[in-house]
């Protein structure tokens, strides 16, 4: 039986491994003509289960898109998922900026996976790494000078409104969206190409071995499953799939696991916070009140630079507050910093919803957008409240010594 038109000249690799046949289909995450090949390869062939290239939260976002705007902005923070929501926003605007110049959605392919899955009762298997996780690792991949550049990229990646190139686009069609979307650095740094492709080959091939090895001991094993991933990633699953030896559980848990932060910046901020406490325990030493001035200059100079800034963010009066109390305390308190504590009081008091992000991009072309939406407000209350800490950490060890001379 010939192929239908729709899979004609589309990228498909069948790998058999454990009685299991994976009939890999290399998708466009900007292409009709990819979710019309995963609609016909459904209708031409039987399957008893099918994966796609999501995680949990992306899949979530797809079944439910409305359910990630209602989040609560302030549980983020507290909970300390911001920088998941920052990725987010992050890849949503790259792909709102895709839609608008394509005309197609990105993961069009992946929704017309799902939905077939849905319709035919068949089980969707999820093999993707937590996209969190994959950023997470990219982010602690790379040098501590090569984060800024990668910051930047994050940055323009969620700012910039020019048109993307034509190029780019059709990159996008054969790759990846997390590597289209940082592929300036990608392709510069192999760690971060590792973490954002590398890593995730391996990941989704041990998701697979895993999610067949379960099937096995039920009453409806899968003996053949349709796998649905980006194009980019076709070669390394494959690879993959024939080679990998390793306990597919202990595999999934390695590549899931966030490596631990680098402890030198908290060290040496640790030391300086020090040496200034150092100052003001020698001050008392000299003269009681001596000490008191020393120690008076420290909370006026951290918690009012705070302050300041978030004054300057146009913050509720309860979140400057918040900001003058927190930052003179911070090294007694350690967690969230003084930007955070702000920031949290800014967003329980005018409570902002992810559903402010939809118009960020637009509010922000505009000086005043940055005080008018509110997730603008609320994350400009935490930079500067940040840097108002810092520089009043500075400026009240330098007052200190100053004053001990």
């Amino acid at each position: 039986m010939s192929a239908p038109p729709a899979l004609q000249d589309q990228p498909v690799e069948r790998v058999i491994r454990g009685g299991v046949e994976y009939v890999v289909l290399g998708t466009a995450h900007v292409s009709r003509s990819s979710m019309e090949a995963v609609e016909a390869m459904l209708a031409h062939e039987s399957f008893d289960a099918v994966a796609v290239e999501l995680c949990e939260s992306r899949a979530q976002g797809m079944r439910d898109p409305e359910a990630f705007k209602q989040m609560d902005l302030f549980k983020v923070i507290r909970e300390g998922k911001a920088g998941m929501v920052a990725a987010s926003l992050v890849l949503s605007t790259f792909q709102k900026r895709l839609a608008d110049q394509s005309g197609i959605q990105p993961g069009a392919e992946m929704k017309a996976a799902m939905d077939g899955a849905e319709q035919r009762h068949l089980p969707l298997w999820l093999i993707d790494r937590e996209v969190g996780t994959t950023l997470k690792r990219a982010w602690r991949s790379v040098g501590f000078w090569q984060r800024f550049g990668l910051l930047g990229g994050l940055l323009a990646s969620v700012f910039e409104r020019e048109q993307i190139e034509q190029v780019e686009i059709e990159k996008l069609k054969q790759g990846d969206l997390l590597e289209s979307a940082f592929s300036e650095f990608a392709s510069e740094s192999k760690p971060l190409y590792d973490s954002l492709i590398g890593e995730r080959d391996a990941f989704m091939a041990a998701r697979l071995r895993q999610e067949s090895a379960r099937s096995s001991t039920s009453d409806t094993p899968a003996r053949r499953v349709l796998v649905v991933i980006g194009a980019g990633h076709l070669k390394g699953l494959g690879e993959q799939l024939r080679t990998q030896q390793d306990d597919p559980s202990a595999k999934v848990t390695e590549l899931a696991t966030t490596p631990p932060k680098a402890r030198w910046p908290k060290w040496l901020a640790v030391a300086l916070v020090l040496l200034v406490f150092a100052a003001i325990a020698y001050a008392f030493h000299r003269n009681t009140a001596l000490g008191a001035q020393a120690l008076r200059d420290w909370v006026l100079f951290t918690g009012g630079f705070a302050a300041l800034g978030a004054l300057a963010a146009g913050g509720h009066p309860l979140s400057i507050v918040a900001a003058f109390i927190a930052a003179p305390i911070k090294p007694f308190r350690p967690g969230i910093p003084a930007g955070g504590i702000s920031a949290m009081a800014e967003a329980w008091v005018r409570r902002p919803r992810v559903v402010d992000f939809d118009t960020l991009r637009d509010d922000i072309v505009h000086w005043s957008g940055w005080w008018k939406n509110r997730v603008a407000r609320t994350l400009l209350n935490f930079f500067l409240v940040s840097v108002g800490t810092i520089i009043g950490e500075y400026s009240a060890g330098i007052h200190i010594f100053k004053s001990l001379v």
